[in-house]
Parts: C-alpha cells; structure tokens; sequence
C-alpha cells in the first residue's frame, strides 16, 4: 500500500535555528491505502528513511510515500506546525508570518 506525491517539501521543524525533525508535505497524485484523494494535501509524520535514488520515503508511522517530480526542502517553525499539518504549505505559512508582522 502507497502514497504518490507530487510538488513535494522536506520540512525541517525547527525550533529558532535547531531541526527537531523533518516531514513530507505534498499533494496526492494516487493513494492505494484509500487514506487521501487525488489533489489533496499530506503532512506525513517524522521521517525516518529516504531513498533519494528511488524517490522513496519511510516515516515513523510505517507509511510508504513515493515522490514524483521535483521536490524542495523548507522549514517551518514548531509554533507553526499545526497550520502545516492543517494544510498550510510552508510558503503560506510565510506569508502569513510576514503579513502578521506588518500589522
């Protein structure tokens, strides 16, 4: 049973400059374990395995996700991790942050 993702993030979840850990946040192309729909968002649990060659993620949970594409590495701070696993990219979290700030 797997998770196809496409436009795909390595999260690091930091706390100020430390990484407390790294997830998977993507949109769902195809999902064999009938968890997603196609197009909507996933925020996995921690990482423990990556293949990069494979283009092949383990996480914590025992879910399998393969990665289609291009993917980028981001960061978001551990205050903000609940927008992320709320369906915030990281990019819209920034800019979020940013507008707050300018209040």
């Amino acid at each position: 049973m797997e998770t196809f993702l496409k436009d795909w993030q390595l999260v690091s979840i930091l706390d100020n400059d430390s990484e407390l850990a790294v997830v998977l946040f993507g949109i769902v192309v195809s999902d064999s374990t009938c968890r997603f729909v196609e197009n909507d968002y996933v925020c996995s649990s921690v990482i423990v395995k990556i293949n990069s060659n494979a283009r092949i993620v383990e996480t914590k949970s025992g879910s399998i996700y393969h990665l289609e594409g291009d993917g980028i590495k981001a960061g978001v701070q551990y205050r903000d991790f609940e927008m992320l696993r709320n369906g915030y990219s990281p990019q819209e979290i920034s800019l979020i942050n940013n507008r707050l700030c300018f209040q």
